[in-house]
């Protein structure tokens, strides 16, 4: 028994060191899995997708980068304007004594009319303005430059963009990122854990070696506990959410006998492991919990700011990832607050439920900042705030801890620790910290002395240097034998009736996850070429009848290597062509 556990955790950790070749885990067909269609095959995407600069440029990884490659090789007086905004970005993450000093050789390299690379698309009143607020320091110094220059690219500049190789390059990356999604698209390893309908396994994408967390939702399971709706919503909720601080969702996809997340693998475990189990006294230093708790406040920041209550933070739902930095995950329990409008329900964890949870009243975002407090309170203390590690006590009776009790706080916290915690944990939330501005309350706990030393521009860009890092050889998880397995589903027959909602479900790629993914391993980097002298490619070239065997062989019966069909050239409806630049049309077809 001790021999699978072993098996499986060995050929998990391989996979996740890049299966010890020069592939980086990728399969071995990779660039074929990957080949991009011919450009006839992605056309109609022109007239599908959101082709606005706010869209292709500011939300999509990919359009970013051929946008910007675009400005570098094709259009270099453009690129300019590109480097001054990278400019920006590098001040606002800045140190905050050093930003100063940064803000004045930004000043006198982009902004000063005589200056060889100034910028000259910024009125005087900006300049002015600019000029007068150096002394400041302040991260909001350079945004109207930054308006105004997007404003200024966003005109001629991408309209040329979508005049060039360039843009269908980009709509032959879409068409990539639109197909099919199937269990053939991964790899499955062991199992690291369960959930509520089925088990989560290790998974690693076959065309980029990529790591996954593969949530399985057996059929079976959800139709006998009616929980369709449940795992929609959950699927939906984690759809909508890009951040660094909220585990993020991949891909969506059904086999036979499951629906299954593909989710960002967390694989340094969760902070109740490494609360209690890390040896020593239990709970963390102050430092240390600042950090996790900054993460989690931003990771609370973004979903309220979507409109999402989280309903179920806990340190069994805070994961940590290889580099030390933390995400909340299982959003199984979350639910979205129309604007201006309350939810009730009485759902959550023993002991992290706010009282007006408990007394089933109506609330909106203020039961997060109440087991937000409550996860603070732990990660100090080393246990609890209303129920000791392992107490055996009632559950009416931690609801009356919650609603009666005050917590008591030993010397580990200091005056600032206590005093956010005490703020947090307020019985009642008009007077409770962070529930004063509806879905920007987070803005009030960044004011709070506990946090003053955090720098919440780099933090948000993870720039900040975790307190731990997980031990990469080390599986942060039960063994495989101890994850106790789900018994056989009797008495469901899934019917035609069910399709409905597995197509719903069954969506395939998420746009800004698979985008990301393409460029950290590199696949991007590999596959994005064009022709010689930053010339067009054979795949971007319009031909308006698909080119014929040119060289008949003399041996016509001979079996010759077929030709994947979506490097083909089809046919193209006219009206499509109407805007394609000559470059890309063969006028010799």
């Amino acid at each position: 028994m001790e021999l699978e556990n072993i098996v499986a955790n060995t050929v998990y950790l391989k996979a996740r060191e890049g299966g010890g070749d020069s592939n980086k885990g990728k399969s071995k067909k990779w660039k074929k899995i990957l080949q991009f269609p011919h450009i006839s095959q992605c056309i109609h995407l022109r007239y599908k997708l959101d082709v606005r600069y706010s869209y292709i440029i500011d939300q999509q990884p990919i359009g970013r980068l051929l946008f910007r490659q675009f400005c570098a090789e094709a259009k270099p007086e453009y690129h300019k304007y590109n480097v001054f905004l990278d400019s920006i970005e590098s001040y606002e993450l800045e140190q905050d004594e050093q930003r100063i000093a940064t803000a004045e050789t930004v000043y006198k390299r982009y902004l000063q009319r005589d200056a060889p690379e100034a910028v000259d698309v910024l009125s005087l009143e900006i300049i002015e303005h600019c000029k007068e607020s150096l002394e400041s320091g302040n991260r909001e110094l350079f945004n109207d430059c930054m308006a105004a220059v997007k404003t200024f690219l966003a005109g001629t500049p991408f309209t040329e963009f979508q005049d060039s190789m360039f843009f269908y390059r980009y709509l032959q990356w879409k068409w990539l990122e639109q197909q099919t999604v199937t269990y053939k698209t991964f790899r499955m390893y062991r199992v690291l854990g369960k959930g509520g309908f089925g088990e989560v396994c290790a998974c690693q994408v076959r065309a980029t070696g990529k790591m996954y967390a593969c949530k399985k939702l057996e059929k079976k399971r959800i139709k006998k506990r009616k929980g369709e709706s449940m795992v929609l919503i959950e699927k939906q909720i984690l759809q909508k959410i890009n951040s660094r601080f909220v585990v993020s969702l991949a891909y969506a996809y059904e086999t036979k006998d499951a629906l299954c997340l593909v989710l960002t693998i967390m694989n340094g475990g969760d902070l109740k492991f490494h609360i209690y189990n890390m040896g020593g006294e239990p709970g963390f230093d102050l430092a240390r919990t600042r950090f996790y708790a900054a993460e989690v406040l931003c990771g609370l920041e973004h979903l309220h700011y979507l409109g999402l209550v989280y309903r179920d933070c806990k340190p069994e739902n805070i994961l940590l990832d290889d580099y030390g930095h933390v995400r909340i995950s299982d959003l199984g329990l979350a639910v979205e607050i129309p604007e201006g409008e309350s939810v009730r329900g009485r759902v959550g964890t023993v002991g992290y439920m706010a009282p007006e949870v408990i007394d089933n009243e109506k609330y909106t975002y203020s039961p997060d900042w109440f087991s937000f407090g409550c996860l603070i309170y732990e990660m100090i203390e080393g246990q609890a705030p209303f129920r000791a590690r392992k107490e055996k006590v009632k559950r009416e009776e931690v609801d009356r801890r919650v609603k009666e009790d005050t917590e008591k706080y030993s010397c580990r916290f200091s005056e600032d620790a206590k005093a956010l915690c005490k703020a947090l944990l307020k019985k009642s939330p008009r007077s409770r910290l962070g529930c004063h501005c509806g879905r920007y309350g987070a803005r009030e706990l960044k004011q709070a002395e506990f946090f003053k030393s955090t720098n919440w521009k780099r933090l948000e860009a993870g720039l900040c240097d975790p307190p731990f890092i997980p031990d990469p050889h080390a599986v942060y998880a039960k063994d495989v034998l101890d994850i106790e397995q789900f018994s056989t589903v009797k008495g469901v027959t899934l019917d035609t009736s069910d399709d409905s909602f597995y197509s719903k479900f069954n969506t395939g790629s998420v746009s800004i996850p698979w985008q990301d993914e393409m460029i950290e391993t590199e696949c991007f980097k590999e596959l994005n070429v064009f022709g010689e002298n930053n010339t067009p490619s054979s795949d971007v070239i319009f031909t308006s009848v698909p080119p014929g065997d040119s060289n008949p062989s003399c041996f016509p019966f001979r079996r010759k290597k077929k030709q994947a069909a979506r490097t083909q050239p089809i046919p193209v409806e006219e009206r499509y062509l109407r805007n394609v630049p000559k470059i890309l049309l063969d006028t010799n077809s």
